[in-house]
């Protein structure tokens, strides 16, 4: 009997595939066993049983496990455990006493102690050569300082991420494809640095998964903002919904919205009788009907205002009389006369003088002139 094992060394490690036979074909998922690799024996559970081998893995590249893990490979286990422990925390203080700027994320002890790894961030490169003579003179076995990123780091600690599950990195995710920008902007969400960016603060890998669904959708829909002729008047394409896979258009009549297979039988003229919702209590549908005209402003008129009766001239003037002495005038006149004046239109602004030709001005002093 033989079948081939999934198995992890690290809880959030990737899955290396060994071909099992006899006794270690038994294993079950979470089981533990015992492989050889080329670091050396290590310590793995099981986390995938198959019985056909891995695709695009030759066959002859698959290497054997040894057998099922043991009370004393457990008791191994647990020093090693300890172990790490204590170098962690010694690795730090020695940090903090030789002010190095890196941070120390994890600790990785091989299955024989043969090998201690140190997993560390750093902005820049570090020189840790006298770390490393320190630590060597520690442990007394091979010691070797690996740089990470701030995603590795993340997929190490774990977290908790802008959806309130744990970080998919720490979850399931054990290779990491490259995030851009132009993914977040073809999902139409909002560029906030502090909604699209995990808890590494990088981009959210999650924009990757649904990035095949969105480029086809993207395909099959039509551009947004632009008008549409249809057999039945002008369409614009306001607005898209990938989940409803629908469109909300306007027809001069309010946002309809109508699903993609819809619109290729408005487009088509096929079933107009379905689509009667899009161009409801509508009459005369164009394109220029829609646009923005300018308004045209009305030509303003110079209205005449009406001189005062007291100064407007008669048609045929006679010969002028002696208007004798000035009579007081009674309270009853003077209302009118200033009614009168009130009928016309407010001026605004000053009365401008009469055109002609101004008295010449010189400047500065003037001089004296002599008698």
């Amino acid at each position: 009997m033989q079948c081939y094992l999934g198995v992890k060394f690290r809880l959030q490690g990737q899955i290396y595939y060994f071909s099992a036979q006899d006794e270690a074909a038994q294993a079950r998922v979470k089981d533990w066993v015992l492989v050889t690799t080329d670091e050396g024996p290590g310590l793995a559970h099981v986390a995938v049983v198959q019985q056909e081998p891995p695709p695009g893995l030759p066959v002859e590249e698959i290497k054997a496990v040894e057998r099922l893990a043991s009370a004393e490979d457990f008791q191994i286990h647990i020093q090693n455990e300890d172990l790490r422990k204590e170098a962690l925390a010694y690795c730090r203080g020695k940090i903090r006493e030789l002010g190095l700027d890196m941070k120390l994320v994890d600790v990785e002890v091989r299955f024989d102690q043969s090998k201690i790894i140190f997993y560390f961030t750093a902005p820049a490169r570090i020189d840790f050569r006298e770390l490393v003579k320190i630590l060597v003179s520690k442990h007394r076995t091979r010691i070797e300082l690996r740089q990470i990123g701030v995603r590795h780091e993340a997929q190490i600690l774990g977290g908790i991420g802008n959806c309130g599950r744990i970080c998919c990195c720490h979850l399931f995710m054990r290779k990491f494809e490259p995030v851009t920008i132009k993914m977040a902007k073809e999902q139409q969400l909002f560029l906030n640095p502090s909604k699209i960016s995990g808890a590494c603060g990088r981009l959210l890998c999650c924009l990757n998964f649904e990035r095949e669904q969105y480029i086809d959708f993207q395909r099959r829909c039509p551009k947004i903002g632009k008008w549409y002729q249809t057999p039945k008047g002008e369409v614009k394409v306001l607005r898209a919904n990938m989940f409803r896979d629908s469109l909300i258009v306007d027809a001069g009549e309010g946002e309809r919205e109508v699903t993609l297979a819809e619109w290729n039988d408005l487009l088509q003229g096929t079933s107009l009788d379905q689509l009667e919702h899009v161009f409801a209590n509508k009459s005369g549908n164009q394109r220029n009907s829609r646009a923005k005209q300018p308004e045209s402003k009305p030509e303003k008129t110079k209205e005449s205002r009406p001189l005062p009766t007291e100064y407007q001239i008669p048609s045929n003037p006679g010969p002028k009389e002696n208007p004798g002495p000035a009579q007081p005038e009674k309270e009853g006149q003077r209302s009118k006369k200033k009614s009168s004046a009130q009928t016309g239109p407010a001026r605004k602004g000053k009365v401008k003088a009469k055109a002609g030709p101004r008295p010449f001005k010189a400047k500065g002093k003037k001089k004296k002139q002599d008698k």
